[in-house]
């Protein structure tokens, strides 16, 4: 696998990792936006045809971050579950067994604003969950892309992605995160989310994630 991508932000070093998450060394800190747990139940209870197994895809990819970086601590940017009909028990089983094999790591989530429809994970999980923002070094970690008055914000919701262009009409989508000025965006962790294209406007940089790597737009 590529390795990940290190660049500064707010004087502190971030690696940027191509399976769209975000690892903090200084803090050993592993951030993730919008996993949607449960959002494939959800369509699936509205009669909507859409693949089984996203639960534990989500879940293999987690793992493999937290097996392969040094992590203390989990936070979420918010959208944690998907919705109230997210909480069935074959979803929470899943995250209560992998929640089982990591006692040791605090996991933190900042309510987003599915979770505020879907209602807090179980106390099971052993999760603290907090309003945004959450104040730590120089960032304010939120899930809405709102200016904090004195902090750098990192945040999801809107799960960006940048549009490549190639000869003719050729174009190709993918996620990316977009540094700002004041606030800048995680992608989507999910493997079953949307995506929202955002521009190479001056005083952002984006860097885009194909594959096993992250890239910066030029």
């Amino acid at each position: 696998m590529t390795p990940h991508l290190p660049i500064e932000l707010e004087q502190t070093e971030l690696w940027l990792l191509p399976e769209k998450a975000i690892y903090w060394p200084d803090r050993k800190a592993l951030l993730i936006a919008d996993i949607h747990f449960g959002k494939a139940a959800t369509y699936r209870r509205l009669g909507q045809p859409v693949p089984h197994g996203t639960t534990q895809a989500n879940l293999q990819r987690l793992d493999a971050l937290l097996d392969r970086y040094r992590c203390e601590q989990l936070i979420f940017l918010g959208d944690f579950l998907h919705a109230p009909e997210s909480q069935t028990p074959a979803t929470l089983s899943q995250l209560l067994d992998w929640r089982a094999k990591h006692p040791a790591l605090a996991v933190t989530l900042i309510r987003g604003n599915h979770d505020r429809r879907a209602g807090d994970p179980p106390a099971s999980l052993a999760m603290t969950v907090v309003p945004e923002p959450l104040l730590l070094g120089p960032f304010a970690l939120q899930h809405e892309p709102d200016p904090h008055p004195s902090h750098h914000v990192l945040a999801g919701h809107l799960h960006p992605a940048f549009r490549l262009h190639g000869r003719g009409r050729q174009s190709l989508r993918l996620p990316c995160f977009c540094l700002g000025e004041r606030v800048s965006l995680l992608p989507a962790f999910g493997s079953f989310t949307g995506m929202m294209e955002v521009d190479a406007d001056p005083g952002r940089r984006l860097f885009v994630i194909g594959g096993d790597g992250v890239w910066q737009v030029a």
